[in-house]
């Protein structure tokens, strides 16, 4: 792999080995797809005809289309006058120095080039002392390893009751090092140390102009970072909160035209939207695969512009245009290539599909087979290399097709005359590629780049460059020394809690009927325990109503465990980016926590206090809703740190529901502390709850004095000490009974312990809350393994079985495409044909309309067509256009906003069955995890 940037050139290699993916969980086409890699300036000049096809690519306003130009125009004015008005220096600030002043610079002028303005933008950040950033990478003997069996099976009953049986092997798999395929995405993943379980071989050598890949982990998180292939956001903020929280997280400390913080990140949020085409979606909700939001293309780019937002040196971009049309992928490429040759950045990417006009932007290419690197070069020699190894190149086939075509036995053409002689398996495509003499032009490129980057002296002095270009982004004397984060904590705590807010208001729903589903409980609850008397017949159902409503309380907490790790795979990313730490966020997400709580609480409490006739008095109440408030916060961070402490949603769950037995059976009613079992008897002591029903059952009791219900003998009128009442605690001799000696009696509770237990409930929170601040700090990933694909014992492909052998005809010469698709026609199968449809679908007018923000936007207008049984019809359009949208509609599964036009079946209106009848494969894979692992 090759970087150079302006003083010198960085030509890495990766000498991949001979490498078995543990699970074979990818498809052919995602073991062959090329590696492109883009660098951060032009190749070497004895390479300079690689890049002869670029230069008609590199003009970087070429791919903004009037509607994006003029909105570059307006945030370019808007941003000139937000300097001039604050005060800003002409001669140091403004983007128009009088003395220097260009046509192409000024907004308002006919010349305005926006690619210039960029430039000058650039120039702005450098001389208030911002310098960008550059690095490039370089590895060698690149090995990736996985732990375990090669083969993955389902458990099932049998398998887990045979398991003492099957130790020894257990732990041999365990021990048993077992090579992985180095993917497109497994590379990008071990270059920026995003490994997730895998680890590197140990003559594996990865470093960034010199600086180790641990150094760089540790010291410089958020300067290599990696964009996953799948898009994780929060699916409730909009598409404009999401970037402007990134470009405030990653916003350097000085200032440019004196703005302020906040006005220079949504700024430069607007612009990154603009060119990316989203300023249509500032207000619309970047959504998931049950939210309803952006387009799966949108959201890709909403991903690719957060990720830019971050200013990172170099970046990995795993299969970025998955989900893009072919002119927004162009954009978004040739974005990158501006990128390049503006902010000297670095970017890898790998792309599936790459147009000949997108693939002639890269400078370099690696091609992967199974794992091991079969070229690596300049990307236009990429074609001639492989068309000198003996493979036909259709006159019309991109470079992209022809790379990936080429390590696809089904896909391959061999020149005539050359069947016997090409390469056919993996590992003669890598013998090849290891004698030619552009490996050997790479390695003593590699060679001679080490020899200048290595040495002792050489890295001190790029570490410290590094450093220092790194910390004039950073927010002085607010970080502790070679902290990887640009803003320190107290701002990433105002960030995050500022976030937390959007997401509850952009959820708005979801809190409105946790309010109502609690009122709905209150209500039962209440009406259970209606009007309980002030006497003794009372007294077991005012333990009941109190134990009901501490548990209601803290119980309830327990969802705390799914929203944590719905939000963790975001928290996980965001860390990779070094936006903030994530105890920030988790402790900013308690805080946010107070109010919502506050007013849930209070509308279960004030009508299960009330309607269940406690004492009604001031003192009492508020007593009583200080200590369930306290209690739903304590038992909060205990699920919270419990969530942060395991890996899967499954693990935390299964421990929960223990703890909740626990917690339900020792919390002093249902086994009353006398009864309980001196062996388990301890567990009362580490239990929240037991504290906080104590408080509560003291301070309904305490100080009061009941009137029997039922005295024995139950003569009239009682007569001196010859009677007493049917309750514990009572005294013979007395027609009423102390709540104090009854909770003492029954309960072994004591006024005297309230407020010694209501410090112990805060040495409780405080305890729990630092241990998942802690906790989440260190352990932020969801998941500690590789993805592997799990297979049925009675379906394991016989390849994989331990005792296949090949046969004569498998050892043989691998065959060519036309053969193995003549092949295949000769052993299809006879299937019996399912009986012809004859049903016509037709669809007139349909218009869809929904709500954003109490503006009306119609995603659908006037739309007709119709298709028929036997035919294919192909909805075309640009990402963005409403192509989901309307299959959403027309299959009816859509479940917001009004839907008005005519759609008829053989010309009768849908009926309710249409859509039981109808198939719909969505967008989205959506599909039950097995064992932690891909299902």
């Amino acid at each position: 792999m090759a970087e150079k940037t302006k003083d010198e050139t960085q030509t890495t290699t990766n000498e991949a080995k001979d490498v078995t993916q543990a699970t074979a969980t990818e498809t052919q086409d995602e073991t062959t797809s090329p590696t492109h890699l883009e660098n951060d300036q032009t190749p070497q000049p004895e390479r300079s005809s690689s890049c002869s096809s670029n230069s008609s690519h590199r003009s970087s306003p070429s791919h903004i289309d009037a509607s994006q130009r003029s909105e570059l125009v307006r945030l370019a004015t808007a941003f000139t006058q937000t300097g001039h008005a604050s005060g800003a220096q002409v001669q140091s600030c403004s983007l128009l120095d009088p003395i220097d002043y260009s046509p192409e610079l000024d907004p308002s002028h006919t010349d305005f080039d926006v690619s210039a303005w960029l430039r000058r933008f650039i120039e702005q950040l450098q001389q208030q002392g911002i310098t960008y950033r550059r690095t490039g990478v370089a590895f060698r003997h690149l090995d990736v390893y996985g732990s375990g069996a090669a083969l993955q099976l389902q458990s099932t009953v049998g398998s887990v009751l045979l398991t003492p049986l099957r130790l020894p092997e257990l732990i041999r798999a365990r021990r048993k090092k077992e090579p992985r395929h180095i993917l497109h995405g497994t590379l990008l993943r071990a270059l920026t140390g995003e490994l997730h379980g895998l680890k590197l071989g140990e003559e594996a050598s990865v470093h960034f102009t010199g600086i180790p890949l641990d150094r760089m982990r540790k010291e410089f998180r958020g300067e290599i970072v990696y964009n996953q292939e799948v898009d994780k956001h929060f699916a409730h903020l909009t598409v404009g909160q999401t970037l402007e929280f990134a470009a405030a997280a990653r916003t350097p400390s000085s200032r440019i035209q004196g703005m302020s913080r906040r006005k220079l990140s949504e700024h430069v949020a607007r612009v990154v939207m603009t060119v990316f085409g989203l300023s249509h979606t500032y207000n619309t909700k970047v959504g998931s695969d049950f939210v309803r939001g952006v387009s799966g293309g949108e959201r890709k780019r909403v991903s690719i512009a957060e990720m830019v937002v971050a200013g990172s040196p170099l970046a990995a971009w795993d299969n970025s245009t998955r989900g893009l049309d072919s002119a927004t992928a162009f954009k978004f490429v040739q974005s990158l290539r501006m990128t390049c040759d503006l902010a000297s950045q670095t970017n890898l990417v790998a792309i599936y599909q790459a147009s000949q006009a997108i693939y002639d932007l890269f400078d370099k290419a690696t091609v992967l087979y199974q794992g091991r690197q079969i070229y690596f070069g300049p990307a236009s020699q990429a074609r001639r290399f492989f068309e000198d190894q003996g493979w036909h190149c259709p006159p019309r086939q991109t470079t992209g097709d022809f790379l990936t075509a080429v390590t696809n036995p089904s896909e391959r053409r061999a020149r005539p005359g050359m069947e016997d002689r090409v390469p056919r398996t993996p590992a003669e495509f890598e013998t090849y590629w290891r004698e030619s003499p552009d490996y050997q032009a790479l390695k003593e490129d590699l060679d001679e780049y080490e020899e200048r980057t290595l040495g002792g002296e050489n890295v001190r002095e790029t570490m410290a460059e590094f450093r220092q270009q790194t910390e004039a982004f950073r927010a002085p004397h607010r970080l502790r020394p070679r902290s990887p984060y640009t803003i320190g904590v107290g701002l990433q705590l105002t960030l995050n809690m500022r976030r937390a807010y959007q997401r509850i208001r952009g959820d708005m729903s979801a809190k409105v009927a946790q309010i109502c589903s609690d009122i709905f409980m209150a209500l039962i609850i209440g009406s259970l325990f209606y009007n309980t008397p002030n006497a003794t017949v009372g007294f077991y159902s005012k333990g009941a109503v109190l134990f009901m409503a501490v548990l209601m309380n803290a119980l309830t907490a327990i969802s705390e465990i799914s929203g944590l790790y719905e939000q963790r795979p975001v928290v996980e990313k965001q860390r990779s980016y070094a936006f903030y730490h994530p105890a920030t966020e988790a402790l900013a997400g308690v805080v946010a926590d107070i109010p919502i709580r506050f007013v849930t609480s209070a509308c279960f409490n004030l009508i299960v206090y009330f309607l269940s006739n406690l004492w009604r008095s001031a003192g009492q109440f508020f007593l009583y809703y200080m200590v369930v408030f306290m209690t739903i916060f304590v038992m909060s961070a205990v699920f919270r740190t419990l969530a942060a402490a395991t890996k899967t949603i499954s693990q935390a769950m299964a421990f929960a529901g223990i703890m909740v037995l626990a917690l339900v059976m020792y919390t002093g009613f249902a086994i009353r502390v006398p009864q309980m079992h001196p062996w388990l008897s301890w567990i009362r002591w580490i239990n929240p709850i037991f504290y906080a029903f104590e408080i509560l059952v003291a301070n309904e009791f305490h100080g009061h004095r009941y009137p029997c219900s039922s005295l024995i003998p139950n003569y009239s009128p009682p007569e001196g000490n010859s009677f007493i009442c049917a309750i514990t605690g009572a005294v013979a001799g007395e027609t009423t009974v102390s709540g104090d000696s009854f909770i003492m009696a029954d309960y072994r509770y004591s006024w005297s312990h309230v407020w010694r237990n209501y410090g112990i409930l805060w040495a409780f929170l405080i305890a729990f809350l630092v241990l998942y601040l802690f906790t989440i700090e260190i352990n932020s990933s969801s998941t500690s393994t590789a993805e592997a694909l799990v297979f049925p014992r009675s379906h394991v492909p016989p390849h994989l079985k331990p005792d296949y052998k090949e046969s004569s005809s498998e050892k043989g010469p691998a065959l060519d495409g036309e053969a193995i698709i003549a092949e295949r026609s000769t052993n299809d199968d006879q299937v019996n044909a399912l009986p012809p449809q004859t049903d016509l679908f037709t669809w007139r007018h349909v218009i869809y309309d929904i709500e954003i923000k109490g503006k009306g936007r119609r995603l659908l207008d006037h739309v007709d067509g119709w298709v028929k049984p036997g035919t294919l019809t192909a909805l075309m359009g640009v990402s963005g256009a409403g192509k989901t949208t309307l299959l959403d509609v027309l299959a009816q599964r859509t479940t917001m906003g009004v839907i008005t036009g005519d759609m008829l079946v053989n010309g009768k209106p849908l009926d309710a069955s249409f859509q039981r009848k109808t198939g719909y494969v969505q967008q989205q894979g959506l599909h039950l995890h097995l064992q932690g692992g891909i299902s």
